[in-house]
């Protein structure tokens, strides 16, 4: 098992466990890790072609027992501490990207801040900027 990941790839296994743990992958939630990858300057040097397989790479840990645990450990020994705040954000901006957040998806949001050792406040702000790209006409 892989004991560090590139940052790159820690923020990928975030944004898909925050998608995958309501046991279903919205299309808009892809959409919006795709866009993700291909827009932000973090993935700049990321080849985008390697997100599926990191994405069933991601899937294969998480269907192991304890697999949420292990993937929250692997992302937090992987991100420098300044870019913890941006796997927040980037998975809060995921759960929201189909204009529901599920109870699921909640309680990642709050392991991922603990593990991550994030204040709430902090939080807060960055589940209010997620939630506000995600608003319609």
């Amino acid at each position: 098992m892989q004991t560090t990941l590139k940052p790159q790839q820690a923020l990928i296994y975030a944004m898909i466990t925050v998608s995958a743990v309501d046991r279903s992958m919205a299309d808009s939630e892809l959409k919006r890790i795709g866009s993700i990858v291909r827009e932000l300057p973090v993935f700049r040097d990321y080849d985008e072609n390697w997100l599926l397989d990191e994405s069933r790479e991601c899937g294969a840990m998480l269907s192991m027992d304890g697999g949420m645990r292990r993937v929250l450990d692997l992302v937090t020994a992987s991100l420098p501490e300044g870019l913890r705040e941006t796997a927040y954000v980037l998975c809060a901006e995921v759960a929201a990207s189909d204009r529901r957040i599920a109870s699921e998806e909640i309680r990642f949001l709050d392991l991922l801040a603990e593990t991550l050792s994030l204040d709430k406040l902090t939080c807060a702000a960055l589940e209010r900027a997620a939630t506000a790209r995600q608003q319609t006409v």
